[in-house]
């Protein structure tokens, strides 16, 4: 899977975010988008994800042959703290519906993922009732149990403990070694693992 950006660019009204983005995402690396907060890295991951158009440029999506931008959803995994979870769902709920759009990685199910989150006695609870650190593991554990070439994966851990932290960490370690990585963060320890940087600061006009 390869992500290949021609002469990218987005604006909001007059104003550039970004300019000029020539690059490739290749499958297997993993790669940080950086800049200061507001800087425009979720604008980008969400050009990325094909939940933006660029107002300028070319993006083209390959796994041997090309996909259309409005099929990439498919390939893609994502978790960020502006991602909306059902709240009337319980979490059982939300892991069953979750996977009906998503296939698992080879080995796990619903009780796997239920087991990874450490949350089996909350599986009949609402997440309206849960913490926003409980939300965002939530988020995580759907995010890296998919199987999909692509995991986007911004400001991970938002809401998290140094527990949570660590936790988040092993499912690097654990689920993101062949995939194509994307980590829009500006704290390091989101994103050490990661070989190639992209700072949008580079890119503003």
């Amino acid at each position: 899977m390869r992500i290949i950006l021609e002469n990218l660019g987005r604006r909001f009204n007059k104003e550039w975010i970004f300019k000029d983005i020539s690059y490739v995402f290749s499958q297997g690396q993993k790669y940080a988008i950086l800049g200061p907060n507001g800087s425009g890295k979720s604008t980008l991951l969400s050009v990325l994800l094909g939940n933006l158009t660029p107002s300028e440029g070319k993006i083209n999506y390959s796994d041997q042959t090309e996909i259309l931008p409005e099929h990439i959803f498919s390939s893609i995994s994502l978790a960020a703290p502006y991602l909306d979870l059902v709240e009337e769902f319980t979490l059982q709920e939300t892991i069953d519906f979750h996977f009906k759009f998503k296939n698992y990685q080879e080995g796990f199910n619903a009780a796997s993922v239920l087991d990874l989150l450490a949350l089996s006695k909350a599986e009949d609870k609402p997440l309206k009732y849960f913490s926003s650190g409980m939300k965002q593991r939530t988020k995580l554990a759907l995010a890296f149990c998919a199987d999909t070439p692509i995991l986007v994966l911004d400001e991970p851990t938002s809401n998290l403990d140094t527990q949570g932290t660590d936790w988040y960490l092993s499912l690097v370690d654990k689920f993101a070694k062949n995939r194509l990585v994307l980590v829009g963060s500006n704290q390091s320890y989101e994103y050490d693992f990661c070989e190639r940087h992209l700072n949008i600061l580079d890119y503003k006009k």
